[in-house]
């Protein structure tokens, strides 16, 4: 009897020993595990609706993975005038991933079980480099993690990596970073090798958006862009109900729209990008550069060790705090970020945008400026029908997004499988 997600999953083996019908029922359990996943606590009423399944088929099927304890009820639902009805979800603990951010100065590390629940997590200071070996590295830090969650890592079903620069999904390369890690292999192929796990890497701002669009503000809307403020900035764009990607899996490189006239030199290798003048390195630059032309600032007083090392969360504070050097230096950003808003806005003509990240986290003192900004650049006919929000998913989205990303190409693997033997 399947415990564990893993043992319910099926292979060739054991697709070619059992009836047609039964790779139908396996499929439309498949579909069901899919949907607690990421919907989270069901009716029997919700599960026919969505799959246009009789009661007593969808109640039968319930049952055999109760009795697999793949399923449990959890409680009972909101009455509409008759009796409450049950509810299903996934069975604690059915499973477990490997969810990992890698951001330009620190990675974080998380163990996320089945029903979204972050079990143990760390964070290292690493500084993205070409001459790393992140394969091995973050193999080494997974081992350690696991030890002390004390998670079996054969419990652990796939893993999910997001990280800055150019990403194919797709392809399972970083075309920013980690380059001297993809020959003769993909990075992705890397990955799994060593993890022995399914794996995927995606775009950390698309991680987000992933996270946004299945559990946060971006939940069942149409027509959405989030845009993640972090040292970077990055844009994931649903339209029209899909995340979209781009031919290349690309779309989105926001941060790197050229708004200066020969500006300062992005790392990517062109001169003005919008990231060199609104991103949180941005930021992180302007603050140094007034300290030091003689700004009066709380931010004097740091030490000089801590000021080398400044953070964008540092300067925020100081901003709270009712610094006037902190809050002017966070308008000057917002006010060049919102004017990029302002021509996304003309593009893709969004209902909402939803801001995340480090420098989301300055609230009034970003939205502020971008809004003003905003009212500048941006036809009164569009910005009106686009409202602008902060992330209510904290700072762990995009480790959310990466276990949704692998979790539903493991979905979309089973799925394509037991189909290819349905006759």
């Amino acid at each position: 009897m399947p415990k564990y997600l893993q043992d319910f999953l099926i292979d060739e083996e054991k697709l070619s020993k059992i009836s047609n019908v039964e790779r139908k029922k396996f499929l439309q359990k498949l579909k069901i595990i899919r949907h607690l996943f990421l919907n989270g606590e069901t009716s029997n009423a919700e599960i026919c609706n969505r799959f246009n399944v009789s009661l007593p088929t969808s109640m039968s099927l319930l049952n055999q993975m109760m009795e697999e304890e793949i399923v449990s009820k959890k409680g009972r639902g909101k009455s509409e005038g008759g009796r409450k009805p049950d509810l299903y979800g996934l069975q604690e603990h059915s499973f477990f991933l490997l969810s990992i951010h890698i951001e330009r100065f620190k990675i974080k590390l998380a163990i996320i079980d089945n029903n979204h629940n972050i079990v143990q997590e760390v964070i290292h200071n690493s500084v993205i480099s070409p001459q790393s070996n992140i394969v091995e590295m973050l193999y080494d830090w997974s081992q350690k993690l696991i030890a002390s969650s004390k998670v079996s890592w054969e419990l652990l079903l796939g893993v999910g990596i997001s990280m800055p620069g150019l990403v194919s999904t797709e392809v399972g390369k970083n075309y920013t970073y980690y380059l001297t890690e993809q020959e003769p292999e993909s990075l992705k192929e890397r990955f799994e090798k060593k993890f022995g796990k399914s794996t995927v890497i995606l775009n950390d701002a698309k991680s987000a958006c992933l996270a946004e669009f299945r559990f946060g503000l971006a939940r069942q809307k149409k027509n959405v862009l989030v845009i993640s403020m972090d040292w970077g900035i990055g844009l994931g764009i649903i339209m029209g109900g899909k995340m979209h990607s781009g031919e290349s899996g690309f779309a989105g490189e926001f941060g790197h729209i050229p708004m200066v006239e020969d500006g300062l030199l992005c790392h990517c290798g062109k001169r003005g990008c919008l990231e060199t003048e609104a991103s949180g390195l941005a930021l992180v630059r302007k603050a140094k550069e007034g300290l030091r032309e003689g700004q009066t600032s709380v931010l004097n007083k740091l030490p000089k060790e801590e000021l080398d090392k400044l953070e964008p969360d540092v300067i925020i504070e100081a901003a709270n705090k009712g610094d006037q050097f902190a809050i002017n230096v966070l308008s000057e950003i917002g006010m060049k970020l919102g004017k990029g808003i302002a021509i996304l806005i003309q593009i893709f003509n969004p209902e909402l945008i939803i801001l995340e990240g480090k420098i989301a986290e300055a609230q009034q003192f970003i939205t502020t400026p971008i809004q003003q900004a905003m009212n500048t650049y941006c036809m009164m006919q569009l910005k009106e029908r686009t409202k602008v929000k902060l992330s209510h998913l904290g700072p762990n989205s995009s480790l959310f997004g990466g276990t949704i990303e692998v979790m539903e190409t493991i979905f979309k693997d089973q799925v394509d499988l037991v189909k290819s033997y349905i006759s």
